[in-house]
């Protein structure tokens, strides 16, 4: 069984994912890192840089270029879900504990409403 690595704000921005990106290469990387998932992969709840971190062109020097902001946006959804760093779970148990620990209650933009994706975001809540 495939294990990918996945920072926890991550989960917040795989529930929102509709192929628009950063670059091709991003979009190809999460592309492929959704399917594995869908396919039955294991979450490896990660501190730092991911697996869809690893085709991002914000990453820097094996850094975040908004380092500060997605640390926060990690904390917070930690904090929400009850996860911890190195813990392991499956995608189903990932994304049911997303939606109901933030999606459902309302939350998504207290965690990260300052991100440049939020108003996509927003779009597509408004459409579910």
């Amino acid at each position: 069984m495939e294990t990918i690595r996945l920072r926890p704000h991550h989960a917040l921005c795989t529930a929102f994912y509709t192929g628009h990106g950063y670059s091709a290469a991003f979009n190809e990387n999460i592309d492929r890192i959704l399917s594995l998932c869908r396919a039955g992969a294991v979450v490896h709840l990660t501190h730092g840089p991911d697996d869809i971190c690893a085709a991002c062109p914000n990453m820097r020097e094996g850094l975040c270029t908004s380092q500060e902001k997605v640390c926060r946006y990690d904390a917070a959804v930690q904090q929400l879900c009850g996860w911890r760093t190195g813990e392991e779970l499956p995608w189903e148990a990932f994304c049911a504990r997303t939606e109901e620990a933030i999606l459902s209650p309302g939350l998504r933009e207290t965690v990260c409403g300052d991100c440049e994706w939020n108003d996509l975001c927003r779009s597509i809540s408004a459409q579910k």
